[in-house]
């Protein structure tokens, strides 16, 4: 890939306030810069994001990571190629907030802006230390808010994307911090139930696993993710069961009736992603896979992807942890790829919460199938 130079990528679309500076001509290595300040802490005591405080914290953060973030690279703003920025899906008053800093920053250094979709920005973070693969490929996204998976179609300047099937309820992301909270572990729950159920041996807890089965009555076909009825399951049975949740202090390493129904929980979430997405790889007559977005950072979730890709013969490309959460490294990539295209937004770019991507990437280019495309 190439670049025109550096480009400053802005990400807000939750709770993570990140800039990113990423070069795609550089050779050894194309992120110039990563950086990122975590909510975490300010939402934990809420159990969950809460959407106004996240925005608020924004506006605090963003002018620190864009200064940290140039300064890692070794640039000022007259060094850059262009900005790119999340303008959707994600908190309404959160993308404001990088939209708005975007903005300004390229009109006062008369640089060409970019938008950029959070879940094109996913994809692009498995190319930031691997090579894209040269034809079609299959993309999953599974995060706290997305469950989706795309026909990435090759041949374009920028990457064209056919949705194939997404969640039809919760994102795994969500019912690993839904189960996590209903057994007394903090928010987020996801890398706690991943090292826990890797240090306590149990017996996981056996849960159904959920099928979709094709409903043309209401356009539901066998090509979906649902988790709602397994969170339900958990609950049901820790009712049944009288499971008691961990109580304030306690260690869950000292609670392996805890640890098994957190096992079990995780083996249905992974094997209702894994099972899914390799049937559809094989319809779809497809030879490569990547699985990006912070549940792809799962240890199990990765090593089923990477032993079911080895027994078909497929290549299965999963970023590393650190780019498989919300970073701006990112979206800056994404970004600059468009920009490379010859492309940019106005200034009358505007957030879109509900952000849909079907077809070409790009918040302003219309949607159409790929094949019609130049």
């Amino acid at each position: 890939m190439t670049g025109q130079g550096p480009v400053l990528g802005i990400e807000t679309s939750c709770d993570e306030t990140a800039a990113g500076v990423v070069d795609l001509a550089r050779r050894s290595g194309p992120v110039l810069a990563d950086v990122v300040a975590s909510q975490v802490a300010l939402h934990a005591p809420h159990g969950g994001v809460v959407p106004e405080m996240a925005s608020r914290q924004h506006l605090v953060d963003l002018p620190v990571v864009v200064d940290r973030a140039l300064a890692e690279a070794g640039l000022d703003v007259d060094g850059l190629g262009g900005v790119a920025v999340t303008v959707g899906p994600g908190l309404v008053g959160a993308l404001l907030v990088g939209l708005s800093y975007a903005k300004s920053l390229a009109l006062a250094a008369d640089l060409p802006l970019i938008g950029v979709h959070h879940l094109d920005g996913h994809v692009r973070a498995a190319f930031l230390e691997a090579e894209e693969p040269a034809g079609d490929y299959l993309a999953l996204v599974v995060s706290g808010g997305h469950a989706s998976l795309f026909r990435v179609v090759a041949g374009h300047a920028v990457p064209w994307y056919r949705l194939l099937a997404r969640t039809l309820d919760d994102a795994p992301g969500e019912a690993f911090d839904k189960v996590g909270k209903l057994l007394g572990l903090p928010y987020p729950s996801g890398a706690a139930i991943d090292r826990l159920v890797l240090e306590v041996p149990v017996q996981p807890v056996s849960f159904p696993r959920a099928r979709i089965k094709s409903d043309g009555g209401r356009g539901v076909t066998h090509r979906a993710f649902s988790f709602s009825g397994l969170k339900t399951s958990v609950r049901h049975h820790v009712e049944q069961v009288g499971l008691q949740p961990l109580g304030p202090g306690e260690d869950p390493r000292d609670r392996p009736d805890v640890v098994a129904v957190l096992a079990g929980f995780q083996e249905a979430v992974v094997d209702m992603l894994v099972g899914p997405t390799l049937r559809i790889l094989g319809e779809e007559g497809l030879d490569a896979l990547v699985v990006v977005g912070g549940v792809s950072a799962n240890t199990l979730l990765r090593r089923r992807f990477a032993e079911a890709c080895a027994a078909r013969g497929a290549r299965i490309v999963i970023p590393a942890p650190r780019w498989s959460t919300d970073n701006a490294a990112m979206i800056a990539a994404a970004g600059a790829l468009r920009l490379a295209a010859g492309e940019h937004s106005g200034l009358d770019l505007n957030a879109d919460p509900a952000l849909a991507l079907d077809g070409p990437a790009g918040s302003d280019r219309p949607a159409g199938p790929p094949s019609e495309s130049p």
